[in-house]
């Protein structure tokens, strides 16, 4: 399938080449790197716009939710998630403006499509690696893509929604292998697929940890222990009602959240598993909050072992993060 970032803009091109009646923007997308290759060999459809815009994110948003209360298709290509963070009023404000005063049946779609930066301290505008903090405040809708299963789903079905949403890239997997997997099931709204099914543990895997959950299952099956995989793509709503159900099987919760925030939606699954299932046994592993300032990689390496022998009830120490 290629790379994470190739295989996704094959997704992206053969997707806008189909979409009528559209308009494609963003820095670079049809010139120099074409967003680092995320923009590769975008052709629109004859009734659709491909369109070079100029330095302004405020602007860029100001112009999605306009053409989004016309009725129309906007998709905006963003480099760098931080660069988000100057479309805060537009996405807190006009946004909640928009569904407070228009049936929403009648709106067009707007989709933000951007890289977050989740490799560490990358420069003052490479570093923000918080979706579900900007999801949170807005609530909005954040997806995440992280294989080629939800990729593909999430693409085909949201850039024709009505109404606004993120859908965010890992800078961290980039230069890697897409992920392949076979998929259990998928929720209606796109937040929440499994991908394996166990009986000694729940794995949720939170904003681009896939890949360590995926892992994880592997090295748990390798001591004999099986263990249902879940993918959380969707920041807001959310629906973990599946995700509760496994974890009243299996008794055991494994959180992975690779976010950079102290408030984590892993926490508030943990929160909810206690409550649905009192008995279960719950962990999360996460990045820590807490970095030295100034470059840094801000990796997300799990003691697999650790977790293991968790698991396992030889061991209540929680596992760490290097």
């Amino acid at each position: 399938m290629g790379t994470y970032i190739a295989a996704i803009n094959e997704m992206l091109a053969k997707e806008i080449a189909e979409l009528p009646h559209a308009v494609f923007y963003g820095e670079n997308i049809d010139t120099g790197s074409r967003i680092s290759g995320l923009a590769r060999n975008f052709k629109a459809a004859d009734s659709s716009l491909l369109i070079n815009a100029g330095d302004c994110e405020y602007t860029h948003c100001g112009v999605g939710f306009g053409m989004m209360l016309n009725g129309a298709t906007a998709v905006l290509f963003v480099k760098q998630l931080d660069f988000m963070l100057l479309g805060m009023d537009h996405f807190v404000s006009t946004y909640q403006a928009i569904r407070a005063h228009r049936d929403f049946s009648t709106l067009g779609s707007f989709t933000i499509i951007v890289v977050s930066y989740d490799q560490g301290y990358q420069g003052p505008q490479s570093s923000f690696n918080a979706l579900g903090d900007m999801c949170s405040m807005a609530r909005v809708p954040g997806y995440t893509l992280t294989n080629i299963q939800d990729s593909a789903y999430i693409i085909r079905t949201q850039l024709r929604q009505p109404g606004f949403r993120f859908i965010s890239l890992s800078q961290r997997h980039s230069p890697k292998e897409l992920l392949q997997v076979d998929l259990v099931c998928v929720d209606k709204n796109a937040s929440v697929f499994q991908y394996t099914e166990g009986s000694r543990a729940t794995v949720a895997c939170f904003n681009f940890s896939m890949p360590e959950g995926m892992l994880l299952h592997k090295k748990l099956l390798e001591r004999g222990l099986s263990s249902s995989v879940f993918s959380v793509n969707n920041v807001f709503p959310r629906d973990w009602s599946a995700i509760l159900r496994s974890v009243a099987r299996t008794g055991h919760l494994v959180v992975l959240d690779d976010s950079k925030s102290i408030n984590l939606l892993g926490y508030t699954l943990l929160h909810e598993a206690a409550e649905a299932v009192p008995g279960s046994q719950r962990i999360i592993v996460t990045r820590e909050a807490e970095v030295d300032f100034g470059v840094c990689p801000d990796s997300f390496e799990i003691d697999y072992d650790a977790l293991a022998s968790w698991l396992l009830g030889r061991t209540s120490k929680r596992p760490a993060v290097a």
